[in-house]
């Protein structure tokens, strides 16, 4: 059986990826910050709740103590958890956006890296996004070009760059960061775009069970290796 940790996983892609993985046959971790929200969400499609707030790290620790006692293994990890700190761009905004979006992927990272050595096949995929990526928003053809997602901009770049440093120091684990598309989740509601989380949980699984012979060390959105 796969064991298979998901940060964030209570609502939007998170959920549906973990729908989607307990179907196949994984033991999912559904990690998830508010115990009630988390434990009704691992219910409903049918995994393991385990409170994983990213900020912190005794949460970090605990959850994956967990999973240890359980399996002794993690076999794939799935960086999903993340905010999109718009509005008022300010020092405390910013340590919040890049605590979860980048710190955050070191410390469930860190914390996980023993149980990932000791599966065979082990891989890890970030939902990072387009909107970190140097080429796409310096190209007024894109649509990152025009968003107003500084912060976040900032903070997926760390953490594609965060997974592409850690498939090279772990080359025995695939690394690879992904841009899901653009998908109708909270963080999206005040554009009112994308498409429903559910087709977006096809693209995340695709990469949560890659083969043993996939790449490491890229950012992938559904075209393709993408430029960053």
């Amino acid at each position: 059986m796969t064991v298979t940790l998901i940060t964030g996983a209570n609502k939007g892609i998170g959920l549906e990826t973990a729908r989607r993985l307990v179907a196949l046959g994984h033991d999912v971790y559904l990690g998830a910050r508010d115990a009630g929200r988390g434990r009704t969400a691992a219910d409903e499609v049918g995994a393991r709740f385990v409170q994983l707030d990213v900020t912190d790290d005794a949460s970090v620790a605990a959850a994956l103590a967990t999973i240890d006692a359980d399996h002794g293994r993690l076999d794939v990890l799935v960086h999903n958890a993340g905010v999109l700190g718009d509005g008022d761009v300010d020092g405390a905004t910013a340590l919040t956006v890049f605590d979860t979006n980048a710190v955050g992927v070191v410390r469930v990272t860190e914390a996980a890296l023993p149980l990932l050595r000791r599966s065979p096949h082990a891989n890890v995929v970030t939902v990072s996004s387009s909107a970190g990526s140097f080429w796409a928003v310096t190209n007024p053809e894109r649509v990152e070009h025009s968003l107003p997602t500084l912060l976040y901009s900032a903070s997926k770049a760390a953490a594609t760059m965060l997974t592409v440093r850690y498939a090279q120091t772990e080359p025995g684990i695939r690394f690879n960061a992904i841009e899901p598309g653009t998908t109708a989740t909270d963080m999206t509601a005040a554009y009112g775009i994308g498409r429903p989380p559910q087709e977006t949980a096809e693209f995340v699984v695709r990469w949560a069970t890659l083969g043993p012979d996939g790449p490491t060390g890229t950012l992938q959105d559904e075209a393709g290796e993408l430029p960053w």
